[in-house]
């Protein structure tokens, strides 16, 4: 069945291209340590983590096939998290990590049984919807900045073995965090789990028939995928020590999904792929130019058209 996936070799040339794409991640601190150049390493940080994002939302949108418009959502809240408890003086990283996976999975989980009533165009516009509450919502919190947002004043302190106050410290967090995060998913496909959700993927009303509570695994995966992305924004505070509403903003949801689907949908590192692409296109072209959309737009179409299978698929 083509929605099982392949088992890789480790010796194949597309994991040899792997492992040396993640090893020249793990040395960015370094080779700019090298240049004295610690913009790159803020740079990087800010991939990573929305790379972690998009292997987040890939877990539902390319091996789920479930286009969700409102994952900034759980970013926004992840970051939130953060912001709040450290504006009441709590800094410990370890209670903003275990509040950021409860309450990002408990919202996805709760928000994921609406949605997944639904499907289609209907599918996207409530999870859009929820985005945009959410969003205002963080806009009338006023004690906490409201639309303008709100300065953190420390990272979350995980213990002096766990800095995180230096940006290569946080760098390295963030790349370990990724690392579990890819590890897991190559897992979670492979598992009875993920064949049963890229089989509904394929043919929802055979696996109905076949006996699988289709809805139930559905709905975890969507609660999981919710969770990582709060965790990719508890990251992302830390990194920009500061939280606003524009994290909830639907186009972050729209960048996410193109993230996705640049690298390459229902793939392990494809997401990964697609942000490092996307970030580093952006940067490039708004140096040249305050219009750099209408020039990252084309050179978007032209990737999908010319990969259809996303740029990770080019490596097969």
């Amino acid at each position: 069945m083509t929605w099982f996936p392949e088992p890789v070799s480790l010796r194949s040339p597309r994991a040899i291209a792997v492992m040396l794409f993640l090893l020249c991640l793990g040395l960015v601190p370094v080779v700019a340590a090298a240049l004295e150049q610690s913009f790159y390493v803020t740079l990087a940080a800010r991939i990573l983590i929305l790379g972690l994002a998009a292997c987040g939302l890939n877990l539902v949108l390319g091996y789920g096939g479930l286009v969700s418009f409102g994952h900034s959502l759980y970013v926004g809240l992840g970051a939130y998290v953060v912001g709040i408890l450290s504006f009441h003086g709590i800094g410990s990283g370890w209670v903003h990590l275990g509040a950021t996976i409860a309450l990002c999975g408990l919202v996805a989980f709760l928000t994921g049984l609406v949605c997944l009533r639904t499907s289609g165009m209907a599918f996207i516009m409530i999870t859009l919807a929820f985005a945009q509450m959410f969003f205002f919502l963080g806009v009338s919190l006023k004690q906490y900045g409201g639309d303008d947002g709100l300065q953190i004043a420390t990272r979350s302190d995980f213990g002096a073995w766990l800095s995180i106050e230096t940006n290569s410290a946080l760098y390295y967090l963030t790349f370990a965090l990724l690392l579990l995060t890819l590890y897991l998913s190559w897992r979670f496909v492979h598992a009875r789990f993920g064949r049963v959700l890229r089989g509904a993927k394929s043919n929802l009303q055979r696996m109905r028939v076949l006996g699988f509570p289709v809805a139930r695994y559905q709905v975890v995966a969507y609660a999981v995928s919710g969770a990582l992305c709060g965790i990719a924004g508890m990251l992302l505070a830390n990194l920009t020590r500061f939280v606003s509403p524009a994290y909830m903003s639907w186009t972050l949801s729209g960048e996410l999904i193109v993230m996705v689907m640049l690298g390459g949908m229902a793939t392990i590192v494809g997401p990964l792929l697609g942000a490092v692409v996307f970030v580093l296109l952006e940067t490039v072209l708004a140096a040249y130019t305050q219009h750099w959309m209408l020039v990252l737009g084309p050179i978007i179409v032209l990737i999908a058209r010319f990969a259809k299978r996303g740029l990770y698929g080019l490596l097969k």
